[in-house]
């Protein structure tokens, strides 16, 4: 039994997930503002091997990132809806838009990161560690 599963807006593309969230993040920066149409994205990071893509084909869009990785955006085709993302420089990780899934159970993001470039309007919740950039690896 999966330990979560979740989809796209439309249903067209549905996901397992065989593990547990290695990290929960709240990211600024403006590659995923821009990505997702908000103020920041949230995001759970898996072993990539943990996801499991039941239905459906996403789609990919690559791009270089702030530090000069390659990131690549999976979506739905169809509806747009963002759903994972991988980047060379976190090989075997692969992080799911948080939005997407159907339960997110008791997890929570523990840090935000380039908190620095957060909106003026962002609340950020002092109990999360703040990284102005990324974190440190």
């Amino acid at each position: 039994m999966a330990n979560y599963s979740g989809s796209c807006l439309c249903g067209e593309i549905n996901y397992e997930i065989n593990g547990e969230p290695m990290r929960a993040a709240n990211c600024h920066c403006d590659d995923c503002r821009k990505a997702t149409g908000a103020s920041y994205s949230t995001n759970f990071f898996f072993k990539e091997d943990d996801i499991v893509v039941t239905q459906g084909t996403p789609k990919e869009f690559a791009h270089t990132s702030d530090k000069g990785n390659t990131m690549a955006k999976q979506f739905c085709g169809n509806c747009g809806s963002q759903l994972f993302g991988l980047g060379s420089g976190s090989p075997g990780i692969k992080h799911v838009k948080v939005g997407t899934l159907d339960d997110v159970g008791n997890v929570r993001p523990a840090i935000n990161v380039f908190a620095g470039r957060k909106l003026p309007f962002t609340f950020l919740d002092p109990e999360t560690e703040q990284y102005e950039t990324m974190r440190p690896q």
